[in-house]
């Protein structure tokens, strides 16, 4: 159980930052198609995982947010920045976000 739990721990840890290809637009692996499947079947997975961890984090931690005034801050760390990572991105594609194709992560 506690090696079940520093795997999902570090699981959500990569999830939440950010994978950057060394180019903008340049496939990771050098195969688009080998990018997708594994973008669909390891990295969404993560982020997601992330997500709900964040989530748990931020719900913990607004007794010291909300006194100091960050809680739509943590809020966009924790949670709204891995769902964007997650969910708003064209598969297989590491860098952008959005419709408009912004940087994930700003």
């Amino acid at each position: 159980m506690k090696s079940y739990c520093r795997i999902v721990l570090l699981a959500a840890t990569l999830a939440a930052s950010p994978v950057h290809a060394q180019e903008p637009g340049a496939s990771v692996s050098g195969d688009k198609a080998t990018d997708m499947a594994v973008d669909l079947v390891v990295v969404r997975p993560l982020g997601f995982v992330g997500a709900v961890i964040g989530t748990v984090g931020f719900v913990l931690a607004l007794p010291f947010t909300v006194p100091s005034g960050s809680v739509g801050e943590t809020a966009d760390e924790w949670i709204g920045r891995p769902l964007e990572y997650t969910f708003d991105r064209p598969l297989g594609n590491f860098d952008q976000c959005g419709a408009d194709r912004h940087p994930c992560g700003n």
